[in-house]
C-alpha cells in the first residue's frame, strides 16, 4: 500500500474565495479624477500622476516584503529598514563599479541597475535569514516583544552600515540614458518613473501569481490556516517560513535601491526615514493584505504629488490624513485579511 503527501483539495477549500471588492478601486480612481480639476493644466496633472503611481509602486516594493512576512508569518519586523538601508548601499557599490559601463547607454545602463539590484537582494535576503534565526525566532506570537527586538535590530545595523560606507550620505545618480523625460504635449514623464512602474507591476504580478497559483503559495496559505495538519502530511513548514522571511527582506534590499535611484543618494537611515511611509501603506491596505498594499502604495504616492502641488505646507500630513480617512471608513484596511 502507497501513500502519497500532496495537499489534500479540502485545504484550498479553507480559503474561500470572496467576489472582488471593486470600491477600493474606485477609490482609486476618484483620487486621480478629482485632482484634475484641481490641478487645471491637463499637462501637470498627467506629470503629476505618473510621478506619484510610479512613487507608489516604488513604496510597493518596499512594502510588499513587510506584509508578506506579517500577512504570511504574523512577525511584526519594525527592523525592516536595515533591508532597504543595506540594499540601498550595496546598489551605490556595484553601480560605482560599473558606471563607466552604464553610461555607455541603452542596455548597459539596463544591465548595470540590474546587476545591482540583485546584489542588493541576495545581500539583504543573506541578512534577512541571521536575522530571523538570531532576532526573530526566539519571540514568535510575541508581537511587543517583536517590535522591541526588531527595532533594536534595526539600530545595530544602521550602525554596522555606517562603519562600512560611512556616516555621510552618498550620492546615486542614474545613469545617464535614464536622465531626463519623454515629452508628451506638454507633460513630461520622466524615464526612470516609467522603469519603476514597470518593476514595481512585475512584482506585483509574480508575487500574486506566486500565492494563488503556485503549490508553494498553496502550502504557504494552508500552513497559516492549519499548521500541524500541513506537517503531519510532511512539509516542513518552518522551512517555507523562513523562505517567506528571505524574500520579504530581498524585497526590502529591491525597494531600496529603487528608493535610492528616486531620490538619487543613500543615507544611513533610509531605512528608518522611509519605515513610517510603509507602515501608513500597509495599515490603509489592510495588514498582511498583499493586494490592499499595492492600492494602499498608489493612494499614498499619488496624495504625495498632489498636495505637494496643491498646497507644499500640508504635504507632510496628507498621507496620515488619508489613512484616518480610510479608517474611519474601513477600520480594518482597504481589504483586509479574514483567514487569521
Amino acid at each position: 500500500m502507497t501513500t502519497t503527501t500532496h495537499v489534500p483539495a479540502a485545504v484550498p477549500a479553507a480559503i474561500p474565495k470572496a467576489s472582488f471588492d471593486w470600491k477600493p478601486v474606485w477609490l482609486l480612481l476618484a483620487v486621480m479624477a478629482l485632482a484634475f480639476p484641481a490641478v487645471g493644466s491637463p499637462s501637470s496633472w498627467l506629470t503629476l500622476t505618473v510621478a506619484g503611481l510610479a512613487m507608489g509602486f516604488i513604496v510597493f516594493i518596499i512594502a510588499s516584503g513587510l506584509t508578506l512576512v506579517f500577512g504570511l508569518m504574523d512577525v511584526l519586523n519594525f527592523g525592516h529598514g536595515v533591508f532597504i538601508a543595506l540594499g540601498a548601499f550595496m546598489a551605490t557599490t556595484v553601480m560605482g563599479g560599473m558606471a563607466a559601463f552604464a553610461n555607455q547607454g541603452g542596455w548597459q545602463a539596463l544591465l548595470a541597475i540590474f546587476c545591482a539590484m540583485l546584489a542588493a537582494m541576495v545581500v539583504a535576503g543573506a541578512l534577512g535569514l541571521a536575522f530571523e534565526r538570531v532576532i526573530v525566532r526566539p519571540v514568535y506570537g510575541l508581537h511587543l516583544k517583536q517590535i522591541l527586538i526588531t527595532m533594536g535590530g534595526m539600530i545595530v545595523g544602521e550602525e554596522i552600515i555606517k562603519v562600512i560606507w560611512g556616516p555621510l550620505q552618498i550620492a546615486m545618480p542614474l545613469p545617464d540614458s535614464l536622465r531626463g523625460a519623454y515629452l508628451i504635449g506638454d507633460a513630461a514623464i520622466e524615464k526612470y518613473r516609467i522603469l519603476a512602474s514597470v518593476i514595481g507591476a512585475c512584482v506585483f504580478a509574480l508575487l500574486v501569481w506566486t500565492l494563488s497559483r503556485t503549490k508553494v503559495g498553496l502550502l504557504i496559505r494552508a500552513g497559516v490556516q492549519d499548521r500541524e495538519m500541513v506537517e503531519s502530511l510532511g512539509y516542513r513548514i518552518r522551512r517555507l517560513f523562513v523562505g517567506v522571511f528571505v524574500a520579504g527582506s530581498a524585497l526590502a534590499g529591491l525597494g531600496g535601491v529603487m528608493w535610492g535611484l528616486y531620490q538619487q543618494s543613500v543615507s544611513p537611515q533610509i531605512g528608518a526615514q522611509v519605515n513610517v511611509l510603509i507602515f501608513i501603506v500597509i495599515i490603509i491596505g489592510g495588514l498582511g493584505s498583499t493586494l490592499g498594499c499595492f492600492i494602499g502604495a498608489l493612494l499614498v504616492g499619488l496624495m504625495a504629488n498632489y498636495t505637494g502641488f496643491l498646497a507644499p505646507k500640508v504635504a507632510l500630513f496628507s498621507n496620515i490624513a488619508l489613512m484616518v480617512a480610510i479608517l474611519l471608513w474601513r477600520p480594518q484596511g482597504l481589504y483586509p485579511v479574514t483567514n487569521r
